[in-house]
């Protein structure tokens, strides 16, 4: 893409975003995420790349799905991150009640990976409201730095930071974190890491294919020693949300081996993810480096 072409998407995606968080403040949740849906629609039908993605990947996860329930779900997939996106943009308005609203389970996990001093890794995923559930954290009244890959837009990457800064997170670009995410667990501060992107670092099992997944938090928690705290915040309804932890996942219970404990990430993901398909980012392209090596 030329230099001139890609200052105009990037001027043209910088007001878009910055017309649409304008919009959305304005609004309560239930018009916002009504809002947010019809967006996910328009992405839908405008975005055949990732609509057939998104198809294609359901196909090969669900093979007992029907063609019809493959469609339906692939709708709900877009309609669900429109919303997503359209509270996303609420984030400087949205109270402490709200927030804190949330149905929680599994707080004793959480816990207890906080009792080890140690630093936490908050390992998510791009499902459910994640943008959300880093608020609960800070709400809550821990300090917490994110990991986050840059959007391809300049601007629009600002306008995102300057979100999640509002939501209390700091914010480190994903790709030169390593450093600093040893540093945050050594001062025993909290790190959250999407970690369900491609990923060539090796190939463990998710929805029964090999999958390229991130090798980074088992690495860092066998050197480290900071627990990994598996958590996920399932959208129930309009403004309504249910944050489940998950029991620390410990090197010593998967001796110590980075394989095992990142396919018991994937697996954990994986049982999530059945219950609430159209929740997860299928338009994504997880599969890509296991089908470039002929694996899938």
């Amino acid at each position: 893409m030329g230099s001139k072409r890609r200052a105009i998407l990037n001027n043209a995606s910088n007001f878009a975003f910055a017309l649409g968080q304008k919009a959305f403040l304005k609004k309560d949740i239930a018009a916002v995420e009504r809002r947010g849906e019809r967006l996910g629609l328009l992405w839908y039908r405008l975005d055949k790349k990732h609509r057939e993605r998104t198809a294609s990947n359901l196909r090969m996860a669900f093979p007992e799905w029907n063609e019809e329930k493959i469609q339906e779900t692939s709708l709900e997939v877009f309609k669900h991150f429109g919303r997503v996106m359209a509270d996303f943009m609420r984030t400087p308005i949205r109270t402490r009640e709200e927030v804190l609203s949330a149905e929680v389970v599994g707080r004793e996990h959480f816990d207890q990976a906080l009792a080890m001093n140690k630093g936490v890794m908050i390992i998510t995923a791009h499902y459910g409201n994640w943008e959300r559930f880093a608020h609960w954290l800070t709400m809550d009244g821990h300090k917490l730095n994110v990991v986050a890959r840059g959007a391809n837009q300049g601007g629009v990457t600002d306008r995102m930071t300057a979100l999640r800064n509002a939501a209390g997170a700091e914010v480190m670009t994903r790709g030169n974190s390593a450093r600093a995410i040893l540093s945050k667990l050594k001062n025993n501060e909290m790190v959250g890491i999407l970690n369900d992107q491609n990923n060539g670092d090796c190939f463990v099992p998710f929805f029964g294919k090999p999958c390229g997944t991130a090798l980074g938090p088992a690495v860092i928690h066998l050197r480290t020693g900071a627990p990994i705290v598996p958590c996920y915040f399932t959208r129930l309804g309009p403004g309504q949300y249910r944050l489940e932890f998950h029991p620390i996942v410990l090197g010593e219970d998967y001796e110590k081996d980075q394989l095992k404990i990142t396919a018991k990430l994937n697996e954990i993901l994986e049982d999530v993810v059945r219950q609430h398909p159209e929740q997860w980012l299928w338009v994504h392209d997880r599969w890509k480096s296991a089908r470039q090596r002929g694996m899938i």
